[in-house]
């Protein structure tokens, strides 16, 4: 984890988003929280480490999601050298779809 981000303010904006209960809550609250262009940005990238994740090639992303190479490339080395966020949410997602729970070594 980045200790440049690990203050207070972030703890607490992280407590707020906890307490969030659906995607409506959460539409609420990053649009307050949040520009357009930087909600936009957020859930661009997250399409771009989806499709990373099923093999998609960076054209195919690209051409999909609006997204620049170099964004592409940057979301990349998060889903390689990263702390692995992506990942645990992908394998949350996917239990919670009931494609079956992860097993403790998929966990790792």
């Amino acid at each position: 984890m980045n200790k440049k981000i690990k203050t207070e303010a972030v703890d607490h904006l992280f407590q707020a988003v906890l307490t969030l209960k659906s995607p409506e809550e959460c539409y609420l609250f990053f649009e307050d929280v949040c520009t357009i262009n930087e909600l936009l940005s957020l859930s661009q990238r997250y399409e771009v480490a989806k499709m990373l994740r099923e093999g998609r090639t960076y054209l195919e992303i690209a051409e999909q999601t609006g997204a620049s190479t170099a964004t592409i490339s940057r979301v990349n080395r998060s889903l390689n050298y990263g702390n692995d966020g992506y990942d645990m949410v992908f394998k949350r997602l996917k239990a919670d779809a009931g494609e079956g729970a992860p097993t403790d070594e998929e966990d790792r």
